[in-house]
């Protein structure tokens, strides 16, 4: 099978952010798989806030949409805060999910998406199934089962997991990709639909 196109898209806006050195080591990790893998990180686009506008005006948002548009499959990384994602994330996806005038059609249908998270404590590990939830049902998106949840307990060095997590996040990129393989040729194809 050819190599699939995975980028990993890091949505978070803290210059310090683990989640965006957790986008690094995913994105290297389908890369030793032998697929594309290009790191996104949203520091470098400034999407506009979503404001079902002038949003659509954006360059910015024009490149992020066609990145996802031609994605095989998609890894989100973020931090999570107050027991939910960060807000850029569902910025992100309502403008690039946004299907309206001029022909705009959303990028999300039929993606696999695959979550990976950079949290402060254990506790809120379940904070992606809203946004599962919603991917889901909008778009159709196949969503990894596998979450790679890192808190701050699960780092032995600035840029060293615990084993344990390191292998967690490996095995999560294998079944991202390995999900994403397994539907490259699917015969079907979605749109808003309920």
């Amino acid at each position: 099978m050819p190599a699939l196109n995975l980028p990993v898209l890091s949505c978070s806006l803290d210059p310090t952010s683990r989640s965006r050195d957790l986008a690094l080591a995913s994105s290297e990790l389908l890369r030793k798989q032998g697929h594309q893998s290009r790191m996104v990180d949203l520091v470098d686009y400034e999407l506009p806030a979503f404001d079902n506008d002038q949003v659509f005006e954006s360059t910015t948002f024009a490149e992020l949409h066609d990145i996802i548009r031609r994605a095989d499959g998609i890894v989100l990384a973020f931090p999570v805060y107050n027991w939910a994602p960060a807000a850029t994330v569902k910025s992100l996806i309502e403008a690039t999910g946004a299907t309206g005038e001029n022909g705009r059609v959303a990028a999300w249908f039929d993606k696999v998406v695959t979550f990976v998270c950079a949290a402060g404590l254990p506790h809120s590990y379940m904070a992606t199934a809203a946004l599962g939830h919603s991917l889901m049902l909008d778009f159709k998106c196949v969503i990894n089962p596998y979450t790679a949840y890192i808190s701050e307990r699960d780092w032995k060095g600035p840029d060293v997991l615990e084993t344990g997590r390191a292998d967690h996040l490996a095995k999560t990129m294998s079944v991202h990709a390995e999900i994403s393989e397994l539907l490259a040729d699917r015969t079907y194809s979605s749109d808003w639909e309920i």
